[in-house]
C-alpha cells in the first residue's frame, strides 16, 4: 500500500530554547517588560512564546503511555528536552533520600533549573536555584528585592524566619517575610516567585490569617 503524502511537516523538535520560553510565559503575568527583553535576547517572537507554552502543556497532558508511568512524566519530559543533568546530587528531605538534578540555561547563566526527584523518579519540585559557585545577591533591605534578583531559598535565608505561602499555580511560590526599609524600619512584605525566581513584592501580608 502506498501512503499518500499529506503535506504536513513533522513537528519541530522541542529544544532548550522552547523550554526557556515556557518559563518566561509564566513570568510574563508579572513582568512583561523583562520577559519581552529576554524573549528578544533569545531571538524568539511573542508567537513563539505562546506556541512553546501550548506545546509543553499538550505534552504534559498527552494520553500516550510513557515508559515510566504518568507520575514521572514531567521529569522524563524535562530530561528529553534538556538532556542529561549537569549534576545529580543526593539530598535528604525529611526521612527520604532524594536526588536533585540541575541543568544550565543560557538565559540565566548564574542559575540552574533544578528538579527534585523522589525515590522512584517522581518529581517533587522544580524551580530555578543559584548555580554552584555563583555569587549570591546581596539582600539587606526591601529595596534589594527587585524582580529576578533572587531565588526562593535566597530570600528565605536573607530574611529568616520567612513563612511559606501557597502560590496561585503549581509553578508559583510565596514568602511572607519582614525586611528593613531604607530607614531601617521593619516592613512586612509578601514576596512572589515564579519557577523559583522573584517576580514582585507587596507591602503587608494580606494572606495572614
Amino acid at each position: 500500500m502506498v501512503r499518500v503524502p499529506t503535506g504536513r511537516r513533522p513537528p519541530e523538535p522541542f529544544t532548550p530554547l522552547h523550554f526557556q520560553l515556557v518559563l518566561l510565559r509564566r513570568m510574563a503575568d508579572h513582568n512583561p517588560d523583562l520577559v519581552e527583553d529576554a524573549r528578544r535576547a533569545l531571538g524568539a517572537s511573542a508567537a513563539d512564546l505562546r506556541e512553546a507554552h501550548r506545546r509543553w502543556q499538550a505534552m504534559l497532558r498527552s494520553p500516550r503511555p510513557r515508559p515510566h508511568g504518568p507520575e514521572r512524566r514531567e521529569g522524563a519530559l524535562v530530561r528529553s528536552v534538556l538532556g542529561a543533568p549537569e549534576s545529580r546530587t543526593p539530598r535528604r528531605v525529611g526521612d527520604l533520600d532524594c536526588e536533585a538534578w540541575q541543568w544550565p540555561l543560557p538565559l540565566w547563566p548564574d542559575l540552574r533549573f533544578e528538579v527534585l526527584t523522589a525515590p522512584g523518579g517522581a518529581v517533587w519540585n522544580q524551580w530555578l536555584v543559584r548555580a554552584p559557585g555563583a555569587a549570591p545577591p546581596v539582600l539587606r533591605t526591601v529595596a534589594d528585592l527587585t524582580p529576578w534578583s533572587c531565588t526562593v531559598e535566597e530570600a528565605a535565608r536573607a530574611f529568616a524566619p520567612a513563612r511559606p505561602l501557597q502560590g496561585s499555580a503549581p509553578t508559583r511560590w510565596g514568602l511572607a517575610l519582614t525586611a528593613p526599609d531604607a530607614h531601617g524600619a521593619p516592613r512586612e512584605v509578601v514576596a512572589e516567585f515564579t519557577w523559583g525566581l522573584l517576580q514582585r513584592i507587596a507591602v503587608g501580608d494580606p494572606r495572614r490569617p
